[in-house]
């Protein structure tokens, strides 16, 4: 009874309320894991306990396989030069911008030539001149030799005029060679493209006083480009030239004529160097990576699989799941490999496969070792 006179109920044991506590607990626990079960069993085995398909494929042991071995190079242009003029003069004109296209014989830049355009009219007016003399001495040297024959004109008054005329003959030569000289001059006045290319690069600007052998722009080669592939000399011996093999630029391959392999060694890189000729259609830069593929063969046993088929075991050990006949079916058996080499898809592996045997191709993550499974397909 408490102090208002009420009757207070009494209180249940404590031990009670913690008994029931703990045994709702247990039926949730019970119910979860039932449910987990449940839901394992319906996704990791097939309904009516019937055995899952897998595909299947044989292991093929061999001594060796072959690979792909890519070795670099650059593009190269099949000419380049720094061109420059002859002779000493200020720049009149030059090429708008590097990379501006030139075919041959093309003019590619121009000395200012007023000064040999003044030299070569005195010349040629000075050839004028001098024809004129010798054609007034030849007409009085034939005069002279009539009246020689009358005895009107002396003897050397006729041989001084004879041999006048064979010195302006030789004045005629001398001033005609001096114009062809100030002609050539005018040519050289004029930096002339020896091949169809490119203007790479411009070392001069217009106005700039240059002498002879001064690089005025640099013209590379488009049309007969080359790639210069290091190889090693082992390999290197066994090309041939005039065959034909594949390059890759860009991410495109395509075919390319072997043209030579220099018969040095480079000193820094320790390799050969093979020349090919590009094809037009490359359109390739100077100076841009350029891969060769060869093939070589590699000894070692082993067999290809499909990367699909392997499976990534404890301490980075790979491996398969054997297919081990059983009572019409196969089960499933853990077989450790180890990968040689990877090409797009497969793998070169060895392990403790025999030859023939036959391992799930694909869906070993849904295949555990010990399982009884059914071949659908052979790969």
């Amino acid at each position: 009874m408490t102090s208002d006179g009420s009757i207070q109920p009494p209180r249940r044991p404590f031990r009670y309320s913690t008994a029931a506590g703990l045994a709702a607990a247990a039926m949730i626990v019970a119910t979860v894991t039932l449910v987990l079960h449940a839901r394992v069993a319906m996704t990791g085995a097939p309904p009516g306990g019937e055995s899952l398909t897998v595909a299947a494929v044989s292991y093929r042991q061999q001594e060796s396989y072959e690979r792909p071995v890519s070795y670099l190079g650059l593009v190269v242009a099949g000419r380049k030069a720094d061109l420059g003029f002859e002779i000493p003069g200020q720049i009149a004109s030059l090429p708008p911008r590097q990379g501006t296209p030139v075919a041959a014989g093309d003019v590619i830049a121009s000395l200012d030539d007023a000064t040999l355009q003044a030299q070569r009219r005195a010349t040629a007016a000075d050839l004028e001149r001098v024809r004129a003399e010798l054609e007034l001495a030849r007409l009085k040297s034939d005069r002279q030799r009539e009246l020689r024959d009358t005895g009107a004109v002396s003897r050397e008054a006729f041989d001084e005029t004879r041999l006048r005329a064979r010195a302006l003959a030789a004045q005629v030569e001398a001033v005609t060679a001096q114009l062809a000289s100030i002609d050539i001059e005018l040519q050289k006045s004029r930096l002339v493209a020896p091949y169809a290319g490119v203007i790479a690069d411009r070392y001069v600007s217009q106005g700039a006083v240059v002498s002879p052998g001064t690089p005025v722009v640099r013209l590379l080669e488009t049309t007969a480009q080359e790639a210069h592939i290091g190889i090693a000399p082992a390999r290197a011996a066994g090309l041939v030239a005039g065959e034909r093999h594949a390059l890759t630029l860009r991410g495109n391959s395509f075919e390319a004529e072997l043209l030579t392999v220099r018969p040095d060694v480079d000193p820094v890189t320790r390799v050969a160097t093979a020349v090919f000729a590009l094809p037009p259609r490359a359109r390739a830069l100077d100076g841009e990576p350029v891969s060769l593929t060869l093939t070589e063969t590699v000894r070692a046993v082993g067999g290809w699989l499909p990367i699909a088929a392997l499976q990534e075991g404890q301490r980075g050990v790979w491996t398969v799941l054997k297919l081990q006949p059983e009572a019409g079916r196969f089960q499933a058996v853990r077989e450790a490999v180890e990968v040689l080499d990877v090409q797009r898809d497969r793998a070169y592996v060895r392990g403790t496969l025999s030859p023939g045997d036959r391992v799930v191709a694909k869906g070993v993550h849904r295949v555990a070792p010990g399982a009884a499974v059914v071949v659908a397909e052979d790969h």
